[in-house]
């Protein structure tokens, strides 16, 4: 099976940006625990602008992390599956 990524976009409010950390590094946790990777990336020229990788060696992997992880909502997010070059 392929990689596996989900990606969402958010707008945090500077007073809940402390708590929206927080939770990025609960977040981290959780996946690194299910085998994937989570990586939290700022738009360089809109602070507050956020964009969140989720990422599996496979679509199974990912979905149950997103499944048994702390925010259900990312299951409705696209997922999209590496293509193989070779």
């Amino acid at each position: 099976m392929a990689r596996a990524i989900t990606m969402r976009h958010t707008i945090v409010p500077v007073a809940e940006r402390g708590e929206f950390r927080e939770r990025a590094g609960r977040a981290r946790a959780h996946y690194a625990g299910a085998g994937c990777n989570y990586w939290l990336f700022e738009e360089a020229s809109l602070p507050g602008a956020f964009v969140e990788f989720f990422e599996a060696r496979d679509a199974h992997t990912l979905r149950r992390a997103h499944h048994d992880g702390p925010d259900p909502t990312i299951e409705s997010a696209r997922m999209y599956v590496e293509v193989d070059l070779s």
